[in-house]
């Protein structure tokens, strides 16, 4: 198999290798991820102290104005303080991340599977696939809360188009990347299509696959937080809204380090299904 065939993989690369990243292999993120010693985790503490301490340091030293942007110490006790009120929009983004995420999944991990199956239905439904990874979900918006109302449903529709499109292309590159010496073995034994694909193409693929449910959630957190924004009263978008029209830029912030450590949270989780079930060998 060549080096562009090679499958992605979660396991840490060996010394002296280079890790290329890009949206279909994140194998330098992965490989990066252990914390082996006492004094790699007191370096990180230091370099998140020095920076969470300068730039406290910096804006209180210039005297920037808060609805500029507020001190780290500010926007962490925002976060506190107004919890019990943002926890709520928090369920509401959950929701609809979660359903449009689960909806667009199965239907890109199906797509996957028919075109490269079926190499004429790929010509038919790439175009489509094409427009929509091209096409900003959040555009489509307006047009789907005339359709639908203010409720859930245009933002896990605009969901589901974000993240189906990340799910099927990384699926149906990883189904196509399996060497072509064990199918034809498996052919040799009587193998059917149908077991080559669970027994072979599968598996080799699980690594591409979850790589695109991460892109996939990361996108559609993001497409669900944007329309959250362009229209509705709840959701942690609406609270990015509410919070910068009264200029409460504390809680503003507040909102942003919520939903970057859901981001954060999102790869972690991606990343130990894959340390766990994607850690094998090409």
């Amino acid at each position: 198999m060549s080096q562009s065939d090679a499958i992605p993989e979660f396991s840490k690369p060996k010394a002296g290798e280079g890790g290329e990243v890009s949206l279909t292999n994140l194998s330098a993120f992965s490989g990066g991820m252990g914390i082996k010693s006492a004094a790699e985790i007191v370096a990180i503490i230091l370099v998140a102290v020095a920076i969470i301490g300068g730039a406290e340091l910096a804006l209180r030293l210039f005297e920037v104005p808060a609805y500029i942007m507020p001190p780290p110490s500010q926007i962490a006790w925002a976060l506190i303080d107004e919890f019990p009120l943002i926890a709520p929009h928090l369920g509401y983004t959950l929701i609809e991340l979660l359903s449009g995420f689960a909806i667009g999944s199965i239907v890109g991990l199906i797509l996957a599977a028919v075109i490269t199956q079926f190499p004429f239905a790929e010509k038919i439904v790439a175009p489509y696939i094409l427009l929509l990874v091209t096409t900003p979900m959040l555009a489509l918006v307006p047009l789907l809360i005339l359709r639908f109302g203010f409720g859930y449903t245009p933002r896990i529709i605009a969901v589901a188009l974000a993240a189906g499109p990340m799910v099927m292309i990384n699926a149906a590159t990883g189904f196509r990347r399996v060497d072509s010496a064990k199918i034809a073995l498996a052919r040799s034994y009587g193998a059917s299509t149908l077991q080559i694909f669970w027994k072979i193409r599968a598996p080799m693929a699980l690594p591409m696959i979850l790589v695109g449910l991460m892109i996939g959630a990361i996108f559609g957190l993001l497409t669900a937080v944007g329309a959250e924004m362009v229209g509705g009263g709840f959701g942690l978008g609406n609270r990015l809204t509410s919070y910068s029209s009264m200029i409460q830029m504390p809680q503003f912030f507040a909102v942003v380090l919520l939903l970057s450590i859901l981001g954060i949270l999102i790869y972690v989780l991606f990343f130990l299904i894959g340390k766990k079930w994607a850690s094998w060998e090409a």
